[in-house]
């Protein structure tokens, strides 16, 4: 028998729970609902005692289900996406609504940012929202309508878009002397910007042991955590980076950035770059920012990249 509507929890409770479930993070839930992570705490604490259950446990990283908590999100989950669908449908009566975009922050701040202008002159009447992010987001959770994703093809989405594969290769400002660069050894006296990530192929060791040179630069290596930040520390002169050169094609053809193909051949990454949709049937502006990125991707497809060698391991 179902609980009558007077003793059923609040719509408040149920979105605490929801935001947590999607998330297995108080800590992001809180992030999504701009509250404090106490608060949203409190909500499942109350959510919990009004039902006279555990719905989670707590875990070093993270929150678990608990079998009833589990049974309880199956439900909720898609009774919410229902209710967050039909509002947005609502609202969209009112006016238009923004198209939102994710990327991650390389990706938004080197790649998107500098080309939307073109979109803005295409599309003067377009409210378009960027948002820079290297988590993984739920889009129709999460309110996004188009996502950049940097995978390999097998993990791909299968409604996935190929948009341009990714080759990597040294870059410096020409203003530092790495144009007389002759090989990897001659490389690895200048100070390298390497990017603080977890794939090898990214990483000055991988592309330095593929061409036959495996000590570290003489000079020292910067490290950063964003890869936009290694770019502009290159674009300063303050080091030879890796060169994500689809990324950063307009800063080499207007040469700000020198290729250092010298030193070795450009490498192919085994990842690419994707669009993916929230939905099969996206609204009118939502079509438009996506042919606009894939229009912007054929031009980098079609742009003149340096010869590509197999990688050796």
């Amino acid at each position: 028998m179902s609980v009558p509507l007077v003793r059923l929890f609040s719509l408040d409770l149920l979105k605490g729970f929801v935001a947590v479930g999607r998330r297995m993070s108080i800590t992001q839930a809180a992030d999504d609902l701009c509250l404090t992570q106490s608060a949203v705490s409190r909500q499942i604490r109350a959510l919990e005692d009004q039902l006279q259950v555990r719905l989670f446990v707590r875990q070093h990283r993270g929150v678990a289900f608990t079998p009833e908590g589990e049974r309880l999100f199956r439900s909720a989950d898609g009774a919410m996406q229902q209710l967050q669908d039909v509002a947005a449908e609502l609202r969209r009566r009112d006016g238009p609504q923004p198209v939102t975009v994710t990327a991650s922050i390389g990706v938004a701040g080197l790649w998107l940012l500098p080309r939307l202008g073109t979109l803005q002159r295409q599309h003067p009447h377009l409210d378009v929202r960027l948002s820079a992010s290297n988590q993984i987001s739920d889009l129709r959770a999460d309110g996004i309508d188009l996502a950049i994703r940097y995978c390999a093809a097998a993990a791909a989405p299968a409604h996935a878009e190929h948009l341009f594969d990714e080759t990597i290769a040294p870059v410096a400002n020409p203003a530092l002397g790495a144009a007389r660069i002759a090989s990897a050894k001659d490389l690895a006296a200048l100070p390298l910007l390497e990017f603080d990530d977890p794939r090898p192929w990214l990483h000055w060791r991988n592309w330095l042991g593929a061409h036959g040179y495996r000590q570290a630069s003489r000079r020292g290596i910067l490290r950063f955590n964003q890869y936009d930040q290694v770019i502009h520390a290159a674009l300063a002169g303050q080091g030879v980076a890796l060169g994500r050169l689809e990324l950063i094609q307009p800063l080499i053809q207007g040469g700000q950035l020198h290729v250092v193909t010298s030193a070795g051949s450009a490498m192919p990454s085994p990842n690419a770059f994707w669009l993916i949709h929230a939905t099969d049937r996206p609204r009118e502006e939502v079509r438009h920012v996506a042919a606009w990125i894939r229009a912007e991707a054929a031009r980098v497809t079609s742009g003149a990249t340096p010869a590509v060698a197999p990688a050796r391991a």
